[in-house]
């Protein structure tokens, strides 16, 4: 009976849950609202081919939009929790005990005969019902159609007590989500860790959730994914390609043991250089482990200035020369850093990697964007111009034949013959929840291979349709490829910007006026609505800047969003 977990499942905000994480449970559960556990129990026994098509009937009942009704008074007992419609086998049982006097043994026989379409055992039975049901004077034309009913619906009819076991756990894992969601979405994330397109579909969940997913911190990671008292989740050492089990192990241990690492010589004379090798080195240091070592950039650690050694080198040269000088007993009694005299090389001056220069080395090393997607300056574009995703392509969850509007980073191409000697291509499209392989043939092709370009941002449209080869199967067919950063300049008409009178003050005009003379001219004309009420009759007025068009910038945006007394629209 835990609010914040019925929260979860009323909003549909169940993925990385047990059962009940399928964009087709998500909109039912949206419709139902579920506010108890039998609810619950009834959806995950409902969605499933045959049953499914009483869903609408069972929420409809349930607010009150549909009338329920019962073929008899007597099965309101049986059928009351799932407001009149048959939906588990053990309701059939008891029912058929109630009504026509069956025994438990007949009752079963009775669900197996049913479940396992057994017309034999069927005509067996009932002969038992209509003669049970008459001796407690229930007409013959209900007894006639209860039984068509059941024999329509019992061949798929679940079983309450399996129902009610996986909706359990379900409830746990949704509780979990819903009460310790960073510490849950840590545990999500290890268990799928080897699965970079689950783990960059849970990290998404996470970006939904606004929980942070920072890179691997050498002083606070473990092996796996774990969550922080910020209630951040930092990635693990483990998950860093080129690093290995026992090196992470041996760093772990030494940390535990004597404390963090001050910087990358106090972690160069501490871990063991057989298995925390140079390779180690680079992969921790691009990964952004030794971030937390002050004024030193990743790309520092691993290059250099005119054939000089890298950083990374350095260190372990400086550990190597610690370490024959603690052999050796020669140690200085008033020596500095790690109890020796050995003075700490000079840190090379080395400019740091550029933003995406960054975000490619992450995504080689960690398998996907940590300190951000490439997309997130096209967040615009994805939330005014696109109306799906590529995980619903993906799962086939797009059952119309709408126009899909859809962008992503082109992770991959490929340029091919086909076996008729025909070129044709494959872009890879990745957005925040997945990836999809495009194809392009003949004019397609043609049409758009000035597209083909791994880092380009595009804008697909298109529709689902079957495959001309296979009719029971469908394909994605490409309408039409554009760049996501052409789309504003080119879509957008109008940046209507609304405001009620009484939030119309001296400091209001001030900020206003400052934000767009900051502006540079674009082509988006601006608008004001002016929102106000009298004498209890509510009124808008409309004023154009007649005299100054905008260029409708991220910083704009971003400044927009941030004003509490405004609303915004864009007009296409």
């Amino acid at each position: 009976n835990d609010k914040k977990t019925f929260e979860m499942y009323q909003k549909g905000y169940t993925n990385a849950t047990f059962q009940f994480e399928s964009l087709g449970m998500q909109k039912h559960l949206k419709a139902l609202k579920p506010d108890r556990f039998e609810d619950l129990i009834a959806m995950n026994a409902l969605y499933r081919p045959g049953p499914m098509e009483y869903i609408p009937n069972y929420i409809a009942r349930k607010h009150g939009k549909e009338k329920i009704e019962y073929d008899l008074p007597e099965m309101e007992e049986y059928l009351g929790e799932t407001f009149g419609i048959t939906v588990y086998q053990e309701q059939v049982m008891l029912i058929s005990q109630k009504i026509a006097n069956f025994s438990k043994g007949e009752a079963d026989q009775l669900r197996k005969a049913m479940g396992k379409k057994d017309s034999k055992l069927l005509e067996k039975l009932k002969p038992k019902f209509f003669k049970g049901g008459k001796k407690n004077k229930i007409k013959s034309d209900v007894l006639e159609k209860i039984w068509q009913d059941w024999q329509a619906f019992a061949a798929y009819a679940f079983n309450k007590s399996h129902s009610t076991c996986y909706s359990s756990i379900a409830y746990k894992t949704t509780y979990m989500k819903a009460n310790y969601i960073s510490e849950y979405m840590a545990a999500v994330l290890t268990h799928n860790q080897n699965n970079i397109d689950k783990i960059s579909y849970f990290m998404d969940e996470c970006r939904k959730a606004k929980i942070k997913v920072l890179g691997p911190d050498i002083n606070q990671s473990g092996m796996n994914f774990i969550c922080n008292k910020s209630g951040e989740i930092l990635f693990g050492i483990g998950a860093v390609k080129g690093t290995g089990e026992s090196a992470v192990t041996s760093i772990l241990e030494e940390r535990n043991k004597n404390g963090d690492f001050k910087d990358i010589f106090d972690f160069s004379t501490r871990t063991n250089s057989r298995s925390v090798n140079k390779k180690t080195y680079e992969a921790l240091s691009q990964a952004g482990a030794f971030d937390c070592f002050q004024n030193i950039n990743r790309k520092q650690y691993i290059h250099s200035n005119n054939g000089e050694p890298s950083l990374i080198e350095m260190a372990i040269k400086y550990a190597g020369k610690v370490q024959k000088e603690k052999e050796s007993q020669q140690t200085s009694l008033f020596g500095g850093n790690n109890g020796t005299d050995i003075p700490l090389p000079s840190i090379p001056e080395i400019e740091p990697y550029s933003k995406r220069e960054k975000q490619k080395i992450e995504k080689e090393i960690l398998g996907l964007y940590v300190s951000g997607h490439p997309l997130d300056k096209h967040k615009f574009e994805l939330e005014n111009f696109c109306n799906s995703n590529l995980r619903e392509i993906k799962d086939n969850e797009i059952k119309d034949n709408r126009n899909i509007k859809i962008g992503g980073l082109v992770s991959n191409v490929e340029h091919r013959i086909s076996k008729n000697g025909n070129p044709y291509g494959i872009i890879k499209l990745e957005d925040y929840e997945d990836s999809y392989n495009f194809y392009f043939f003949s004019d397609d092709y043609i049409k758009w291979k000035n597209y083909f370009e791994e880092e380009y941002m595009l804008h697909i449209s298109g529709r689902i349709q079957p495959r001309w080869n296979d009719p029971n199967n469908t394909e994605f067919k490409v309408t039409g490829v554009k760049l996501l950063s052409e789309l504003r300049e080119k879509l957008v008409k109008e940046l209507n910007i609304s405001v009620h009178s009484d939030d119309i003050n001296k400091n209001f005009v001030q900020e206003i006026d400052q934000i767009f003379n900051k502006n540079t001219k674009g082509n988006c004309r601006l608008k004001f609505t002016i929102n106000s009420e009298n004498n209890g009759e509510a009124f808008s007025l409309e004023l154009l800047a007649r005299e100054k068009n905008i260029d409708l910038t991220n910083e704009l945006i971003n400044t927009l969003e941030n004003l509490p007394y405004i609303n915004y629209k864009i007009i296409k």
